[in-house]
């Protein structure tokens, strides 16, 4: 099966192109023209924005689509910076930046929460599905680890090797307990029971 991934972040695109290989549907996935404009994400929810985004992607290229929205929630901050994760210190603000203001906003060992939906839109069967995944963790000290992106330098995760953030573990490692992994594999599984 094809897919038009709807995202002109390379991080979300290696990660994607990881997470849906081998799965119990064949997964071919294409990315979107670099001049294709996608709406801004001024929802409420993960699951309006990843919606919009897959919507766009979908209608104007009058195929099937999936698309993410995903960010941290803090405890300490009332569940934010949530759906404004990407512009937490500012609308073109760094990943950088975003994490040290979460880092001097939000006290060491405060719990966090990463979510993650994504949406699947098939315009031709008027088709719209919604896969959600979450990972509870806690706020590091300071960020520690080169891999991975956004605010994982600093994410602790419960289910993940004491004192490890996801930024110190592999690719496999992280893909099995991420936000993102798991909204995944639950996408991978509606396509294998469905038989698009």
């Amino acid at each position: 099966m094809r897919l038009l991934l709807a995202t002109h972040n390379d991080h979300k695109r290696r990660e994607f192109a990881r997470l849906l290989e081998g799965g119990p549907v064949p997964i071919e996935l294409d990315v979107l023209d670099a001049g294709f404009v996608l709406p801004p994400e001024v929802g409420e929810t993960f699951a309006e924005n990843a919606l919009g985004k897959a919507r766009a992607a979908a209608g104007g290229q009058s195929r099937r689509a999936i698309a993410d929205d995903s960010g941290i929630a803090a405890a300490a901050l009332g569940g934010g910076p949530g759906v404004r994760s990407a512009r937490f210190a500012g609308e073109h603000a760094s990943d950088e930046e975003n994490l040290a203001k979460l880092l001097d906003e939000a006290p060491p060992g405060s719990g966090l929460e990463y979510i993650c939906v994504i949406a699947f839109v098939d315009p031709a069967r008027g088709e719209e599905r919604l896969f959600e995944g979450r990972c509870a963790g806690r706020l590091a000290d300071r960020p520690r680890g080169e891999r991975g992106f956004g605010y994982d330098p600093a994410f602790l995760p419960d289910d993940g090797p004491p004192g490890l953030t996801m930024a110190e573990l592999s690719d496999e490692r992280k893909d099995a307990i991420s936000h993102r992994g798991r909204a995944a594999r639950a996408l991978l599984e509606w396509l294998a029971e469905s038989a698009l």
